[in-house]
């Protein structure tokens, strides 16, 4: 890699830091091509799996919210980021991790905060965006569906009552 292909990738990781809502740093040491191929398909749906040289991640770190985290940046590091949610990030990541235990989260920095490999293990295990939404959407129909079935209760009784009276003239 020539001196004008690192500015390329230093100015490009800046910016990917800069944007991202999430970005977990991983210890990819033990695992093959295949192994980080499968990987990188799996995080595809929720974000992207990056491998970077250490030197080239810290200068592009510089102001930006991963500036926290450059004690990290030793051994082999991939960095995982995301825009959209980071929980799903974090879990599709913990379930790779799961199958190659010579793998682990270093660290991570969610909304400018930085967060310990154990806060990310964590966050994992938080439901995903989808499924928090339905949740609300859930609990907010419930007291409406509730409301409905009280309003429409007097209405049924009186129409049971004017069945039953008008069954018995017909007798």
């Amino acid at each position: 890699m020539n001196r004008t292909e690192k500015q390329e990738t230093v100015e490009q990781l800046h910016q990917v830091f800069s944007e991202s809502t999430a970005i977990l740093l991983i210890n990819f040491s033990g695992i093959g091509v295949v192994q980080e191929t499968e990987l990188r398909r799996s995080v595809t749906k929720t974000g992207r799996y990056q491998v970077v040289k250490n030197t080239l991640a810290l200068r592009a770190a510089e102001e930006t919210p991963l500036a926290d985290l450059t004690e990290h940046f030793q051994g082999p590091t991939a960095i995982a980021f995301t825009r959209e949610d980071p929980a799903a990030l974090a879990k599709s990541l913990k379930a790779f991790l799961k199958d190659h235990p010579q793998m682990s989260f270093k660290a991570a920095v969610l909304d400018r905060q930085t967060l310990s490999a154990e806060q990310v293990s964590a966050l994992a295990e938080l439901p995903g965006r989808e499924e928090l939404l339905e949740k609300l959407m859930a609990l907010m129909q419930a007291p409406l569906s509730s409301l409905a079935g009280a309003l429409q209760s007097p209405l049924r009784a009186l129409g049971l009552a004017l069945k039953q009276v008008a069954e018995k003239k017909q007798e």
